[in-house]
């Protein structure tokens, strides 16, 4: 893809005139599909038929390396002219850099990369925003089958549509993923092979630090993280995780390591600060926790901070850094080291109510304990150990959500 990309920028030279529309002329865009080899078919026959092509639109081998050089940076649009950066002549000739900026630019690349018709629009194109970090996320773990990738895109993008034909989507969705991961083994994202993607060297490193992840050597914090005012036993979980991720993807870590669904708002605070999803509906100044990373807000060893889950049920956490250790060669990072105590069932009113909940599980002669059994959807009351934490099956959930 890189060679792709230098060629189009040589090619684009000291400018090249759009049309109108602020598109490539057809002329232009039959040189460009032999030279830069896109695969696209220029008046495409179909039995006994010539479909005339139109704009170099109906091109998408083309349209993706025109708009991931603009994303990149290497041209530019301007007054109806495609004009090369100056500044980003030396990306050029660095390959490294070349590599790293095609990369980091992929973010912006969703329309090229599933681009929209009459008839079709895209899931994955749609919430892309969200299912490429996840993808990331969940790659930087090691090597995924591919099944689980088109799962993952699944789960983040289906809740936001409602859907005629749920099938038709899925089949639809898993086709993107599966063309993004060709996308990426072309770039030498990924290596495929025909049931899993694994990345490439030189993308953990990029990755890594997309993530803001620590790298071999660099600092790890070792957290403990308390449900305020729980016992019998104290709920609580140690973790290790890297100080430049952010308080949004500690949100992720912390219900996953809990067990928590995360169906519900939260909120951080330190200090007389607050941070979460800044929103308008909120009568709250709250700070971005996209834009706020753990080291921000957490420095000192034996400092604290406090973390909210469901601002209904109002489930507390203290967030304690213990450590600050050294990230090791070949791990990968959050690691859960152990914990103790059931997560308390979702909705069940708050610490208050998770006590009335054990008390009536515990008596088989109370008035709504069957009731109380058939809501928390056990099939007998002996199901639910409160002092039992699954900490292996923890571990795996926070590997594959990565």
């Amino acid at each position: 893809m890189q060679e792709e990309l230098r060629a189009f920028t040589e090619w684009v030279g000291q400018g090249r005139k759009l049309t109108q529309t602020g598109n490539l002329t057809l002329s232009d865009a039959r040189t460009l599909v032999a030279l830069l080899k896109t695969g696209d078919e220029i008046d495409p026959k179909i039995g006994d038929r010539v479909f005339r092509t139109k704009s170099s639109t109906e091109l998408p081998g083309l349209n993706l390396i025109v708009e991931w050089a603009v994303a990149t940076g290497l041209v530019r649009v301007v007054k109806g002219r495609l004009l090369p950066v100056k500044k980003a002549a030396p990306l050029l000739n660095d390959p490294k850099r070349l590599w790293e900026a095609s990369f980091t630019a992929l973010g912006k690349m969703s329309q090229a990369l599933f681009p929209k018709n009459y008839w079709y629009s895209s899931l994955v194109g749609e919430e892309f925003a969200l299912i490429w970090p996840a993808l990331q996320r969940r790659l930087y773990g090691g090597p995924v089958p591919l099944a689980d990738l088109r799962e993952l895109a699944w789960q983040i993008a289906s809740p936001y549509y409602e859907m005629r034909d749920p099938q038709v989507q899925r089949r639809m969705a898993d086709q993107d993923i599966d063309r993004l991961l060709t996308v990426l083994a072309r770039l030498g994202v990924v290596e495929l092979t025909e049931e899993t993607a694994t990345l490439t060297p030189a993308a953990v490193t990029t990755v890594r630090r997309s993530l803001g992840e620590a790298a071999p050597g660099e600092p790890i914090y070792q957290i403990r993280v308390t449900l305020q005012e729980s016992a019998d036993p104290v709920i609580w979980r140690r973790l290790l995780v890297s100080p430049g991720i952010t308080l949004a993807r500690l949100h992720h870590i912390l219900v996953t390591a809990m067990g928590w669904q995360d169906s519900h708002l939260h909120l951080f605070r330190v200090g007389g600060f607050l941070y979460g999803q800044p929103s308008r509906e909120w009568d709250l100044d709250v700070v971005d926790e996209e834009k706020t990373s753990l080291a921000e807000v957490l420095a000192q060893v034996r400092a604290a901070i406090e973390y909210e889950y469901d601002l209904g049920d109002s489930w507390r956490h203290d967030i304690v850094l213990e450590e600050i250790l050294t990230a090791e060669e070949g791990v990968r990072y959050p690691v859960l080291l152990g914990g103790e105590g059931a997560c308390p069932p979702e909705d069940v009113g708050g610490i208050g109510g998770y006590a009335y909940f054990r008390l009536v599980l515990a008596d088989p002669e109370h008035d709504e304990h069957d009731e109380y059994v058939r809501w928390a959807g056990l099939d007998s009351a002996q199901e639910f150990d409160p002092a039992k934490f699954a900490v292996e099956a923890a571990r795996r959930a926070l590997a594959s959500a990565r």
